[in-house]
């Protein structure tokens, strides 16, 4: 995993180009803290990714987590993500922390890419 304040890196895969990968290596998050603060990075990309590659949005959007484990991204047993799109065509990603024996759903954050154009 990389150092506190270290970005991600592209990871490099076989036969696909690796501006489309998520990051390079396997990243294990332990915690909601851990979570908050390498998540965001990876799902922003993942995002970015399901606007270029509509078999990857498929799958990312049918089940987030287990799209995020095949890139090697192991998330604790307490998160949530939920892919969601509403009428517009700007999709969202919601991570939620559900602590063991809760039936509720605590929000850590959301992810949601905006093209803005300027002039």
């Amino acid at each position: 995993m990389p150092a506190k304040g270290q970005m991600l890196t592209p990871r490099k895969t076989k036969g696909a180009r690796s501006e489309y990968a998520l990051f390079e290596g396997d990243i294990n998050l332990h915690n909601r803290s851990e979570v908050k603060e390498k998540l965001p990075d990876i799902l922003g990309r993942a995002l970015a990714k399901s606007w270029l590659d509509l078999e990857f949005m498929e799958r990312f959007k049918a089940n987030p987590i287990s799209t995020l484990a095949s890139a090697g991204v192991t998330l604790p047993d307490t998160i949530h993500i939920e892919f969601q799109k509403p009428n517009s065509a700007r999709p969202k990603v919601v991570v939620y922390e559900q602590p063991e024996g809760s039936k509720f759903k605590l929000r850590v954050f959301y992810l949601q890419l905006v093209m803005v154009a300027g002039r």
